[in-house]
Parts: structure tokens; C-alpha cells; sequence
């Protein structure tokens, strides 16, 4: 970066002050700042020193920096390092910027420049002789796609040609600057195609073919839900009925397997958490005894459970049918208990499907596939899973993926919170909605 000086002390004012409307303005900017970071403000104030004199003087560094309570030297250094403050006089109707960076250089900066050195003055930061026009090279002012370009105090005049900027330069020298419209020069809107838009050519059209889609998305929707609400009434008697017997109890999910978005542990019918104390006779009602195999019998099919993948460990055991009685808390049927071997002893109580299944997805760490998991060892409840002990917990732990989120995410006290009150007794005791 070149060396910025102040101005010669011969063009230099004796003092600066903010006129009225400038003063409240600084104010507004000052108290935008936390207390003691008011220095902060130099920057606008530095801005506004300039758009009121045209350039930024010494005397109005060193007035901005006293009302910041700064040393006068950090306002000079903040001052003369940042190009948009001009540290000499410009001229009085225009100081015009002009982009001498890349994609402006392709496309005729340099004639633009020529312009002003014609016009103005050979050399930058010079102006003319009545002292009402200055410019200088500056690099990206932003509208690249509409190169070349200049700035003129605020304003940016795109599109420009040599002809065109002596036009607007003849113009603010006449001090008819506000008659020129800034933006593109060619006719161009903002920085659509130069030729002219390809595509997207009728807004109108465009914003009523979406509505059009969107109307008839809406109706395609209501039609379908309109179809699928008298068939919900058949289905809720149907899950009333009784149980059909179970051909065998509950086995170990396969990997491979995955919940159909129509089968019932996925229906958003039965979602609606239900709770459930858990008392010793429901414990003692609804355990459930699945079959487990051995390494053994691993590669050997299973008659009865044909085409569903085996669990981990233990032996084979035979489960009976499940009977017609009925939990006296639950009051759904539920699965005969079979005799467990002694290494199935630690499996989890199971129950029959009841016609209203909690959503176990409310519980941290269970999603979909281990919600359907679940369901393949007879858990449907909270009340099931908030009744597991150590063992328990290690034997489901055995069908998941990735081991220890039981224990990790609390399944039990997330379950018998769930189980206790639903979710405003999860929030709680949790301070926070499940998820």
C-alpha cells in the first residue's frame, strides 16, 4: 500500500465541528457501541467529517478523536489507513473513482482514465482548475459484471464508455450531477444480459405456474386424504378384536430386515404414548421366552422361524402358542410363558402386540429400526422397558448395532418417566421435550 499523508498544512482548516443535523448523527452512532468501546465510532464519524467537508482535515481527526476520548494518533492511524478517506481537498461537485481492476482493465478502464486526464487532470487527487473535479484509480467497486465502471460519491454509473463518462463528467462540472441516473449506461437492467433476458422473461407467467402447481398439489392432497379417512374406521375395529394365536413366540430381528411404513409398529395410529405402571403381576403375566441358538446350530434352519435371522447366543428352546388369557393391567391377551433355559433367563418380559403401543421412539437413542427391534422381542410399552434390571439391559443390549446406548442415553429412567405421565412428566424430570 502507498504511503497516505495529511494534507499540506497550507490547505489545512485552523478547526472542524459537526454542523447540527451531523452532531445528532454522530451522537446516534456513538451510543450504538457498549460503554467504553465508543471509539468504535471513529469509523462513521470519520465518514461523516467527510461527506460534510468533502475530504477529511487534520483538525477534524484530532476534534473526532478528543470526542471519542482517544489519543489523537490512533484517529490518524485509522485515518490514513483506510482509502475511502480522502486526505486532501477533492473537488467540490464530483471526485470521481474510477476501477482500474481486472475484469474494468478488459473492458476499457484505461480509456475512462484518459477521460479524466483530458478533462480533469493529468495526475490523481488533483483537481482542476476551478477546483470543482478530482479523480483517482481505485481498485474493485463490486459491479464487475458491468464493467467498466466509476464511482461519483455514492452513486456507481456502469456500463460506461469514453463518450459516456465525458457526458456525465460535463454534467456535474455544469453542477446538473443529480440529472444523471446512476446504474448501467446502455440500457441494461441491473445485471441481467447485456442482449437482453433469454429466460424468466414474464414474471407473472412464472409466479402463476406456481401457483397453478401448488393449487393443484393442495388438492391432489386433500382428495387423497379424503380417501384414506373411511378406511381408518374399519382398521381401529379390527385392532380390537382379539389376538389371533401366535404361531410361536417372538424371535431375534434380523439385520437385514427393515419396518415397512404399512405395518402396524409404524403406523401413526398407534403412536400415542399410553402410560403404564408396572406391577408385579404384569411382570410375573407377560414374560415372554423367545428361542435363542447356539453357535451351533447357527447355519442349521430353524422350521418354524424360517427365513428370520438367528440371535447371538444361547440354545435353541421351543415356544408354546400363546394362550387366551388377559393381563389384569393391560387387560390385552399376552403370549403363554415358555420355560427358559438357564442361559435365556436374563431375556426381557415380552407381551402379545396390544391394539395400543407406545411410541418408543420418545426415548433417547431409539429410532425406527430399533423401535422395530423391539417389537420383534415383544416391547411395545414404557412400562417394559422402565422394569428392566442390569441383566435385562445387557441382553437387548446384545441385538444392537452399536452396544452401550441403553446405559449411555438412561432408557429406563427416560421409560419410567414416559410411563409415569407421558411427555409433560418427561419435561419434567428431564427439563426438555424427548426427542
Amino acid at each position: 500500500m502507498s504511503v497516505r499523508r495529511l494534507a499540506d498544512a497550507s490547505v489545512q482548516p485552523a478547526s472542524f465541528a459537526f454542523n447540527k443535523a451531523n452532531t445528532a448523527a454522530a451522537k446516534q452512532w456513538i451510543a450504538k457501541y457498549p460503554k467504553g468501546r465508543e471509539q468504535s465510532a471513529i469509523i462513521p464519524l470519520l465518514m461523516l467529517a467527510q461527506e460534510q467537508e468533502g475530504w477529511v482535515t487534520k483538525a477534524a481527526i484530532e476534534t473526532i478523536s478528543d470526542m471519542l476520548g482517544m489519543p489523537r494518533i490512533r484517529g490518524l492511524e485509522v485515518a490514513t489507513f483506510y482509502t475511502q478517506y480522502q486526505l486532501n481537498p477533492v473537488g467540490t461537485r464530483a471526485h470521481i473513482q474510477v476501477c482500474g481492476t481486472t475484469p474494468c482493465m478488459l473492458r476499457g478502464s484505461e480509456a475512462l482514465m484518459d477521460v479524466c486526464r483530458s478533462k480533469i487532470h493529468h495526475d490523481q487527487f488533483h483537481t482542476n482548475d476551478k477546483g470543482t473535479l478530482s479523480w483517482e484509480e481505485v481498485e474493485c467497486l463490486g459491479a464487475c459484471v458491468n464493467a467498466p465502471m466509476v464511482m461519483i460519491f455514492k452513486d456507481t454509473f456502469e456500463d460506461l464508455t469514453p463518450e459516456r463518462l465525458a457526458e456525465i463528467i460535463d454534467l456535474y462540472e455544469a453542477g446538473k450531477g443529480a440529472t444523471v441516473k446512476p446504474g448501467p449506461q446502455n440500457g441494461r437492467t441491473g445485471s441481467e444480459p447485456a442482449t437482453g433476458l433469454t429466460t424468466l422473461k414474464s414474471e407473472k407467467a412464472i409466479l402463476k405456474s406456481t401457483r397453478d402447481k401448488e393449487a393443484k398439489a393442495a388438492a391432489k392432497a386433500a382428495r387423497e386424504a379424503a380417501a384414506a379417512a373411511p378406511a381408518a374406521a374399519p382398521a381401529a375395529v379390527v385392532s380390537q378384536a382379539p389376538a389371533a394365536p401366535a404361531p410361536s413366540a417372538p424371535v431375534g430381528p434380523s439385520k437385514s430386515s427393515k419396518p415397512k411404513t404399512d405395518a402396524p409398529e409404524t403406523s401413526p395410529a398407534l403412536k400415542t404414548p399410553s402410560p403404564v405402571k408396572v406391577s408385579p403381576a404384569t411382570e410375573k403375566a407377560a414374560s415372554v421366552r423367545a428361542p435363542r441358538h447356539s453357535a451351533a446350530n447357527a447355519n442349521q434352519a430353524d422350521p418354524e422361524v424360517e427365513g428370520v435371522s438367528k440371535p447371538r447366543s444361547g440354545p435353541t428352546i421351543k415356544a408354546e402358542p400363546a394362550s387366551a388369557f388377559k393381563s389384569p393391567e393391560t387387560k390385552q391377551p399376552i403370549a403363554k410363558t415358555a420355560k427358559p433355559s438357564l442361559e435365556d433367563k436374563n431375556r426381557p418380559a415380552g407381551i402379545e402386540r396390544p391394539a395400543t403401543v407406545d411410541d418408543l421412539k420418545l426415548i433417547s437413542g431409539v429410532g425406527p429400526k430399533i423401535e422395530s427391534t423391539l417389537h420383534s422381542i415383544g416391547i411395545y410399552t414404557f412400562a417394559q422397558v422402565a422394569a428392566w434390571k442390569k441383566a435385562e439391559r445387557e441382553w437387548v443390549d446384545g441385538y444392537l448395532n452399536f452396544r452401550g446406548r441403553i446405559e449411555r442415553d438412561d432408557w429406563v429412567k427416560q421409560a419410567k418417566a414416559l410411563a409415569k405421565g407421558g411427555v409433560a412428566e418427561y419435561i419434567r424430570v428431564f427439563g426438555k421435550k424427548p426427542v
